[in-house]
């Protein structure tokens, strides 16, 4: 092991990012070999901190390293160190001792983080060959390491949480955006059909969603009217309420 590192602290990366329809999460890949049968499963972007690094910069490092993302929303959440987080299943730590970490007892402290992957807009995104995206919806059964699962569930609240009081999901839509691209945002990550009209008159209250005169194009329906979201307007307004109850 890298006499570098703390053999006893480590980084996860939770990434969210909208593609329009889908929200999504970032897994690595990973095969273990456990008593002659192969096993393939999923993981967070994570490492072991540097000793000369805070939480913070060790997951910005670490995100950038592993994905070429950086400058993107990120918030620390709560520290997981279970007893048995690496050793419950005897796969995870095969995997541990494979890349030369014996420890049996990591804490690990997650982030999570925010993009936005449609209209190009992940354009510095340089994912390793074991990375892919898959839909939150989809990871029911999908073998996950670690308590990597319970980080997840963890991150899904917090995003919850935080999308009723805060105006997070500007960070997964692109910087044009339609009110429908906005409403599906709430829609996929709350789990609920959403009455359009009602969302309208909330976004009608919110002076901080600025109207363009542009609208979408090389759309098959009609062209919906464009926003953006102003950060100046919000900051100066941070009293205005943003109640996003759903």
């Amino acid at each position: 092991m890298d006499k570098q590192l703390v053999p006893n602290v480590s980084v996860d990366s939770v990434v969210f990012g909208f593609d329009s329809i889908n929200l999504n999460v970032l897994l690595i890949g990973r095969s273990i070999v456990l008593k002659g049968t192969q096993y393939h499963d999923w993981k967070f972007p994570g490492d072991l901190i540097r000793k000369d690094e805070d939480l913070d910069t060790a997951s910005k490092r670490i995100l950038k390293e592993l994905t070429g993302l950086h400058n993107i929303y990120m918030k620390q959440l709560k520290a997981f160190g279970a007893l048995d987080r690496l050793t419950r299943r005897p796969q995870d730590m095969v995997w541990l001792k494979a890349i030369d970490h014996p420890e049996e007892r990591v804490i690990t402290i997650p982030y999570y983080s925010l993009i936005n992957l449609s209209e190009n807009s992940n354009a510095g995104l340089m994912l390793n060959a074991n990375a892919r995206w898959f839909p939150v919806k989809e990871l029911k059964h999908l073998q996950i390491a670690f308590d990597h699962k319970e980080i997840l569930q963890f991150a899904l609240e917090t995003l919850r949480n935080e999308l009723r009081t805060k105006p997070l999901a500007f960070e997964l839509l692109p910087t044009k955006f339609s009110l429908s691209q906005l409403q599906k945002i709430y829609e996929v990550i709350f789990e609920k059909k959403l009455d359009k009209r009602n969302f309208r008159k909330k976004i009608a209250n919110l002076s901080y969603i600025v109207p363009l005169n542009e609208h979408e194009t090389a759309v098959s329906h009609r062209p919906a009217k464009l926003y953006m979201f102003s950060r100046d307007i919000y900051q100066k307004l941070k009293k205005e309420n943003f109640d996003f109850t759903i």
